[in-house]
């Protein structure tokens, strides 16, 4: 067995599917009326079909899971992330844990936690 996709609820369709493009380079592979598969297995499902599957309300900024991406130019990625329209609302700004990593934690426009760092 191996893990394929990993998914997540949002709201707007179309405002993720520029979001990640725009900021991590996603391109869409298939996009199959509120599912949305991206390069690098992330899926982006409608909230509206994921409240009709699990049957509950979607709680955003949850603090459950995190996305995790690493970029090498960290110092450029926060750059293009302070300028993104709209703005995003931060967990922390550009910062260097003891062990030398730089990391870069927010939300996406639905409250999906991503945290960006530094190869380790």
């Amino acid at each position: 067995m191996k893990l394929k996709n990993v998914l997540i609820v949002v709201k707007d369709m179309e405002r993720s599917k520029k979001f990640y493009h725009d900021l991590f380079g996603l391109d869409v592979i298939v996009d199959n009326d509120g599912n949305m598969i991206l390069t690098e297995g992330l899926v982006l499902q409608d909230e509206a079909i994921w409240k009709q599957f699990i049957g509950k309300e979607v709680v955003p900024e949850n603090h459950s899971c995190e996305l995790y991406f690493e970029e090498k130019e960290m110092e450029a990625f926060a750059d293009r992330l302070e300028k993104y329209d709209p703005p995003v609302k931060y967990v922390n700004r550009l910062m260097t844990h003891s062990w030398g990593q730089k990391v870069i934690r927010f939300y996406d426009p639905d409250g999906n936690l991503i945290e960006v760092g530094t190869p380790m």
